[in-house]
């Protein structure tokens, strides 16, 4: 079976930028997205297209395919009043804060000074080519569920298959 849309795919990696340092990677256990639906970046997803199972293989994301590149729009300065529900704002701080059109977007402290606060809108990697070495693990069909959700359940509920010891389980624990 090859890797297709609709498919649940089951990979380890190890991501690395243009200095050869770790970034991220799956660690001890594989990890799991659902193929054609825009779970990862799209680089990496065109890449992983059509590969197998016990297939390993190296690949260049360049930024654009990744998480795009930066926009220094996405960089301002608001007040630190803004934040008075934390304790303390230092950069590297990370905040969920409302665009214009009402949307959750995550941003970055980068710098605090006095009643000021820089925030960037920017993903930490965008602008960064992203390197990844890649085993695929595991491909297998999507459940009804997981197409109808538009990603992986951990776990399955049918015929009582769940072992999550959760009385009030309906399934999916990535979306409630």
């Amino acid at each position: 079976m090859n890797i297709t849309k609709d498919r649940v795919i089951s990979i380890n990696y190890t991501l690395t930028n243009s200095q050869n340092q770790i970034l991220d990677s799956s660690g001890s256990e594989p990890f799991s997205y659902l193929h054609g639906h825009q779970n990862i970046i799209p680089g990496l997803e065109k890449a992983l297209d059509g590969k197998n199972q016990g297939d390993s293989f190296k690949v260049n994301v360049p930024a654009a395919d990744a998480y795009g590149k930066r926009d220094d729009r996405l960089i301002t300065t608001v007040s630190l009043d803004r934040f008075s529900g934390a304790d303390s704002v230092k950069p590297g701080m990370q905040f969920h804060a409302e665009t214009p059109d009402g949307e959750l977007q995550m941003v970055t402290v980068t710098k605090v000074e006095g009643n000021t606060v820089t925030i960037d809108g920017n993903h930490p990697m965008a602008g960064l080519d992203l390197n990844f070495d890649v085993a695929v693990v595991d491909i297998r069909e999507a459940s009804e569920e997981e197409l109808a959700h538009g990603h992986v359940h951990s776990h399955s509920h049918d015929e009582e298959d769940c072992d999550c010891d959760d009385g009030d389980c309906e399934g999916c624990h990535d979306c409630g």
